[in-house]
């Protein structure tokens, strides 16, 4: 009776519909919080913007694989190749592809080419640190480019 018992538990596990697998989330990378367009930085950022006029013209746009900066002399964004990102305690630390080999616009100022601007005028070109000051607005210390903090392009 107890072989019987044990046979029919076995059987109904067996023939019982699997309860539902949780599917994975895809794996975000460590910056993920800061994808999207963000104004500022160049400039203090005008308080009111509505999205439409922020991103008109985004200052810097984060993706997973690149970071674009708006330069004040030309009309296209430079690009960086992320190469790693990590989280801080205060942010994200960024380390690019070398500068060398990433593909950037040439600068024009008053009809001159000048060298192409790559970094982000911090003290290594192919480095970016973002210090988060709130949910929607983050600073790159150190930055000569960048003297006043960015926000967030809002959402409709």
């Amino acid at each position: 009776m107890r072989r019987f018992a044990i046979l029919l538990t076995a059987i109904t596990l067996l023939l019982a519909p699997a309860p539902p697998r949780a599917r994975a989330a895809p794996q975000l990378p460590p910056h993920a919080w800061l994808f999207g367009a963000w104004t500022g930085g160049l400039f203090p950022a005008p308080s009111g913007l509505t999205a439409q006029e922020c991103l008109a013209q985004p200052t810097v746009i984060f993706t997973r694989d690149v970071v674009l900066r708006a330069t004040l002399t030309d009309t296209l964004y430079t690009q960086r190749i992320i190469e790693s990102a990590r989280l801080t305690t205060t942010g994200t630390e960024f380390r690019f592809a070398s500068a060398a080999s990433t593909p950037t616009s040439g600068s024009t100022l008053l009809g001159l080419n000048g060298p192409p601007l790559v970094g982000f005028g911090c003290s290594s070109p192919d480095e970016l640190h973002v210090v988060r000051r709130g949910e929607n607005e983050i600073t790159f210390p150190g930055c000569g480019d960048y003297p006043y903090p960015l926000v967030r392009c809002p959402g409709r």
